[in-house]
């Protein structure tokens, strides 16, 4: 390598390192979208000075979701961020779970839900999404009244996912209002960097749903329905069992929280969206346009989860072209990817009747998101439904949006009925 080739590739490097520390900022985590096209501008895989390689190309985030080749970075091999974190209540129930497990384990706990969430299974929901929705909406006109205003995001967008992954689990409506809080705060403990006040305030709501779910657990074992809760409980049960009781305490907690959490997101990413623009809004409401490619455009414009991380299971690989020996952590930008000009045309432009191929917004291969056609079932019966219940609909204040960089959404989304 020559001496100016060298120092190109020095100054690449340092550059980004500089993105990802702007990333991780505030500032960055609220608005990434100018820092992935800086990373882009240099390649679509920039190795930082510690050797962190940040994947922004859409080919090489698709191949990093599938490749078997890489695995997951799991709580064993993250760094900790402070004194004991890996330690931690919240850390262990994340690390036994399928988010950070690769096959066989992965494949075996996977095998123990998969069928409550099989694509044939979810269109039968619909009726109890659509119901469920009904309800949100008069609660809505309900809670908005006299002045008109409510929050979006604490009225119906975490509503709705809490109420549907509950039935699915089979946790009483009674229970159901107790969960958004610990959810949020569990999630907080998987963002790139974690203070240790943030990994402590996740132990605690770790330890406060695991302590439900095990009460939880213990009465469907004597009185099983057909739930989750029930076929996990009685799987965990006995000589022979499939799964330990940790194991099922951790599926429990992460099916609640993920189930949840990036649901929400994607419906205050859609009504915000939609609010944004008014003339893709009236062509959903009025049917013109199909639910579930305004859906897909949310998920490829403003992705609920916006990283996975991966790390390489053996020697020898690259990541288009950039090597990647074993310890190298990969970071899979797939908010980035979905905006990558050799995929989408006009790819900063929100068009929800856009062909190309499916935002990489629910990870792929082994690990591809569970839940994903709840998911955007979910959003696809909401979406239309909310917009023509409340035509008049609009901004009534500042969106907030949520602390970090891994789950982008809002924490309050103000609204007017109108």
């Amino acid at each position: 390598m020559t001496h100016r080739a060298k120092d190109t590739a020095a100054t690449t490097t340092t550059t980004a390192t500089a993105i990802l520390e702007s990333l991780l900022s505030d500032e960055g985590s609220a608005d990434p979208f100018p820092l992935f096209e800086q990373a882009r501008a240099l390649g679509p895989v920039l190795p930082t000075d510690d050797g962190t390689l940040l994947v922004t190309g859409y080919p090489e985030a698709e191949r990093l979701t599938r490749d078997r080749a890489f695995g997951i970075l799991s709580g064993e091999t993250r760094e900790p961020t402070g004194p004991g974190v890996t330690g931690h209540l919240s850390r262990r129930i994340v690390g036994a779970s399928l988010l950070e497990t690769d096959p066989p384990q992965h494949t075996r706990l996977r095998s123990l839900v998969a069928s409550f969430f099989a694509a044939r299974r979810i269109p039968a929901l619909e009726p109890l999404i659509a119901a469920a929705v009904d309800d949100l909406l008069d609660e809505m006109a309900e809670r908005a009244y006299p002045s008109g205003t409510l929050d979006f995001m604490e009225a119906f967008a975490s509503r709705l996912p809490m109420s549907v992954i509950c039935e699915l689990m089979g946790v009483p409506k009674e229970d159901r209002h107790r969960f958004r809080a610990p959810a949020s705060a569990l999630t907080r403990s998987l963002e790139i960097v974690t203070p240790p006040e943030v990994v402590r305030t996740a132990d605690t709501a770790a330890a406060e749903l695991v302590e439900y779910f095990s009460d939880l657990a213990a009465r469907r074992r004597a009185e099983p329905r057909d739930d989750l809760v029930s076929a996990l409980s009685t799987a965990a049960a006995g000589t022979e069992s499939r799964l330990s009781e940790h194991e099922m305490l951790s599926m429990f907690v992460l099916l609640l929280v993920s189930g949840f959490e990036t649901t929400s997101h994607l419906l205050g990413n859609a009504l915000a969206l939609a609010l944004q623009h008014p003339l893709a809004a009236d062509e959903l409401r009025e049917g013109r346009t199909p639910a579930l490619g305004f859906t897909d455009e949310v998920l490829r414009l403003e992705a609920s989860v916006q990283y996975a991380a991966r790390v390489p299971l053996r020697e020898g690989l690259d990541v288009g072209g950039v090597p990647a020996p074993l310890g190298t952590v990969a970071l899979v930008f797939l908010g980035a990817a979905n905006r990558d000009p050799r995929r989408y045309d006009r790819p900063v432009e929100f068009d929800p009747l856009r062909t190309g191929p499916q935002p990489l917004a629910f990870g792929g291969g082994a690990h591809f998101c569970l839940g994903a056609p709840l998911a955007r079932l979910e959003a696809s019966v909401a979406l239309p439904a909310l917009l023509r219940r409340f035509p008049g609909l609009r901004l009534a204040g500042e969106p907030v949006r949520r602390y970090g960089f891994m789950l982008r959404g809002y924490e309050e989304l103000p609204v007017a009925l109108g």
